[in-house]
């Protein structure tokens, strides 16, 4: 891949997406924090915690931290589909636990990761999104192959579920191929973009951007607010013929339309199920906060007047569940 042209400032341009991972989902980490480190939340007395967490050793980008949600009563010893899940930026694997313990109540093994350089504890790789699908993939890997649990995972039916830039993960990882001169010229064109006065502050290395991660394991995918729509090719995106469920929320402030969801809504290969979420925001797509929490991040926790994150949730898992169920079961 060219290197871009140095900016102004004689930088390249790509040296400046450090800031997008580390303060677009900046929140994840205080999200993270107040929620509470796994040292602190544990399954007897929180209902949405993990039922296993793990590390994953070895791999190019080191250990993987992850976490499984088990169905209440596996089916008579058959195979039972998995379902990943993918964080945004600066999270880690317990950034969905009400989704998670959804679909592991309807019969699916659900499986969480933190992704390395890119979590709460750690950064300093978050600027290097084409990182992340491969990391899904070990996770893919270590389900299918080591894991050891009351039920056994049916590599035929695999399933992934991503936000923001976990929704470029999961995007990249069913096929698309995200363009990272594409990603200088939208900023070129939108400087005032919330995205975009972040790079101009900090970026990544260009010549270490890996946009080719297809896993043809992952046989449906929901996708919600997905960052950097707009950086996918074209011919990438029409290969995609495996369902996807597609969330936006109406009033996304973070990643607006139509640059982010609209791309990958309308040039996937098979027409997406399209959900547009009227009076949501990014960061409804979080679990609902506690009054705490509320109380400690009001910009990670307030929703637009008169919208129930709450409510919200129970449609969307109920919505995601039914979607995994035709497309897995």
């Amino acid at each position: 891949m060219p290197h871009p042209a140095p900016s102004p400032k004689g930088r390249p341009f790509f040296s400046r997406l450090a800031c997008f991972a580390g303060f677009l989902l900046f929140a994840f980490i205080l999200l993270a924090l107040i929620a509470g480190l796994p040292h602190v939340a544990h399954a007897e007395t929180d209902p949405l915690a993990p039922d296993q967490a793990f590390t994953i050793p070895g791999g190019p980008d080191g250990p993987i931290e992850a976490g499984v949600w088990l169905p209440a009563a596996p089916a008579d010893g058959r195979p039972v589909p998995l379902i990943v899940i993918s964080h945004g930026n600066g999270g880690w694997y317990r950034g969905h636990p009400d989704t998670a313990r959804a679909l592991a109540d309807a019969g699916f093994v659900v499986a969480a990761l933190t992704h390395p350089g890119d979590n709460f504890r750690d950064m300093s790789r978050s600027t290097q999104l084409t990182n992340r699908a491969p990391q899904l993939s070990r996770l893919i890997d270590y389900m299918t192959h080591d894991w050891s649990g009351p039920a056994s995972v049916d590599p035929d039916r695999i399933g992934a579920f991503g936000f923001s830039a976990g929704g470029f993960t999961v995007t990249s990882a069913i096929g698309g191929v995200s363009d990272a001169l594409a990603i200088r010229d939208h900023c070129i064109a939108h400087p005032d973009f919330f995205a975009c006065r972040l790079l101009a502050m900090q970026g990544i290395d260009a010549s270490t951007w890996r946009p080719e991660a297809r896993d043809n394991r992952i046989k449906a995918a929901v996708i919600a607010a997905p960052a950097l729509g707009f950086s996918f090719t074209d011919a990438s995106l029409a290969s995609v013929h495996i369902p996807v469920q597609l969330w936006q929320a109406a009033g996304d402030e973070i990643l607006p339309a139509p640059y982010n969801v609209e791309p990958i809504r309308d040039r996937l290969g098979a027409r997406p199920e399209y959900h547009r979420v009227d009076g949501a925001m990014h960061y409804d797509f979080l679990t609902p906060c506690s009054p705490g929490m509320a109380a400690e991040l009001p910009d990670l926790c307030r929703s637009a007047p008169g919208f129930d994150r709450a409510a919200f949730h129970r449609d969307l898992n109920a919505e995601v569940v039914r979607f995994f169920e035709g497309a897995l079961k």
